[in-house]
């Protein structure tokens, strides 16, 4: 038996029965990485704290405490969640070598279940891209075909998990970050409702757009790592929840019998109209239609306004929110500074043009654009109004249906270096996922097939304000007639 193919709940299974301990388990995962260096997955591996994390659960389990069901199980968290082990970076020189002096309360709602923290992901720098190829440490290569990428922003996470690095991974999705990397590495990963899980210890990007979530093999993983991070936090002004997701009943396979009865999935016909949607990819979504249809769902087909304004929409305001975050990093009191400044002025600027990669200039640059006095009613008041209507629209297509189905991304994985010389044409990619950050409506990828070249398609459900149990529901019962979800890279 190969560890390295279980399911986050398999391997706590196993843990629990003392089949195998915590401390052999992070030892395997640690092992792995260590030995391939290929992947680009982590920016630091935290074996030294992992290893006394892993002793310190596994005597818990021996005098017979229950912790969770991920109780001894390893995971890998984005570098730009706080963890007190390790750095935390964002991937950005302008962060070099700082450590939080504190845990993000995902860290730990984790830590108290008794997950064992094994090391920090790669991303994009600040969580601003959708490649994981804009990160001062390098890129991370998807594990499907490593001349490709694993998406982005939470492209490390993604990878560690399809390369058997770790059963799960937590990562943040601001734009898609999540959903998109599970879409070309073969996971199921999930957004959730906006405020459901605390933002408290996130490295701000956007701030009403980011959302913590996992990824994971299945729903069963999701289901339970949502159980555990999600819930009410009083350090989070927006955290909305009085209590955490209870989804005990995924958790088992054979409390379902796997009907999808009285289940009303709507499919919006001008997504799948959408000028560059890949042959195979609109394909694929809409065999999984079918399958959930067999299943006793009912599909219906709808149309959902203003798809075309989504990426205008959510530009101006995510940069309008980046320009203001970044504003924090200036080379007084924590991370990178310049050498050579003689002023105050000159310690900003040559702090922040050396600490910055170009993608988070352009989008502070556009931001502090769509700010300004002359253009702020016509770029970010307008903005506003637009993201409204998407948010009214989504809301009026779920009044009649219980969840919308939808490609994850245009394409499967894009090859590694993709040259263009226009930068919006790489944003087009979160065209379907970046609707539901402005909408704060909770969304979820999941493998639906492949590609005549072996790369994996993902489908998005979109369901109702604090419905992640609908869609994890609808999911689990997808995977349980299918088995796209347990292909595992290297072996197609």
């Amino acid at each position: 038996m190969n560890i390295r193919d279980l399911t986050a709940l398999e391997l706590g299974d196993l843990i629990r029965r003392k089949d195998i301990s915590s401390v052999e388990a992070a030892k395997v995962y640690i092992d792995a990485v260590k030995e391939d260096k290929s992947i680009g997955a982590f920016t630091e591996l935290l074996e030294e704290s992992a290893i006394k994390a892993a002793e310190a659960v596994q005597e818990k389990i021996n005098k017979g405490e229950f912790l969770s069901p991920l109780a001894g199980v390893p995971v890998a968290i984005k570098d730009n969640i706080c963890t007190t082990e390790g750095k935390t970076t964002a991937a950005s020189k302008i962060l070099e070598g700082f450590r939080s002096p504190f845990d993000a309360d995902v860290t730990e709602r984790l830590k108290a279940a008794g997950a064992v923290v094994i090391g920090k992901t790669n991303l994009d720098e600040f969580a601003m891209g959708s490649t994981t190829e804009m990160s001062c440490y390098g890129i991370t290569r998807n594990p499907w075909d490593q001349g490709r990428v694993p998406g982005g922003s939470s492209g490390g996470s993604a990878a560690a998990v399809a390369a058997g690095f770790a059963p799960y991974a937590l990562g943040s999705d601001t734009g898609g970050s999540v959903r998109q990397p599970c879409g070309f590495c073969n996971l199921t990963g999930v957004k959730p409702t906006y405020g459901s899980v605390s933002r408290y210890g996130l490295i701000a990007h956007a701030s009403s757009l980011d959302q913590i979530g996992p990824l994971a093999r299945d729903a069963r993983d999701c289901a339970v790592i949502m159980s555990v991070i999600s819930g009410r936090d009083e350090r989070d002004s927006t955290s909305a929840m009085k209590e955490s997701f209870d989804f005990c009943g995924m958790m088992h396979e054979k409390e379902t019998d796997g009907r999808l009865d009285g289940r009303k999935i709507a499919l919006p016909k001008n997504y799948f109209e959408m000028k560059g949607l890949d042959e195979e990819v609109r394909d694929s979504v809409l065999e999984a239609a079918e399958i959930m249809r067999g299943l006793g769902a009912e599909i219906v087909e709808t149309e959902l306004p203003l798809l075309e304004y989504a990426i205008p929409t959510y530009l101006v305001i995510a940069c309008a929110e980046a320009c203001s975050n970044m504003a924090r990093y200036d080379g007084i009191e924590f991370g990178f500074r310049a050498d050579g400044a003689k002023t105050i002025e000159e310690v900003y600027s040559k702090t922040r043009g050396e600490g910055f990669g170009d993608e988070v200039k352009r989008r502070i640059l556009f931001g502090y654009f769509s700010l300004s006095s002359e253009h702020f009613d016509s770029y970010y008041m307008k903005a506003l109004k637009v993201r409204g209507m998407i948010k009214r629209a989504y809301d009026q297509a779920l009044e009649n249906v219980d969840l919308i189905l939808t490609p994850v991304t245009p394409t499967p994985a894009y090859e590694i270096g993709r040259e263009t010389d226009d930068p919006v044409e790489i944003y087009i990619g979160d065209t379907y996922t970046a609707s539901v950050n402005l909408t704060g409506l909770p969304g979820a990828a999941a493998p639906c097939g492949f590609s005549e070249k072996g790369l994996p398609i993902g489908m998005q459900l979109i369901g109702k304000a604090f419905g992640e149990g609908t869609i994890l529901g609808t999911i689990a019962r997808f995977q349980l007639a299918t088995d796209f979800h347990k292909q595992k890279a290297g072996e197609r």
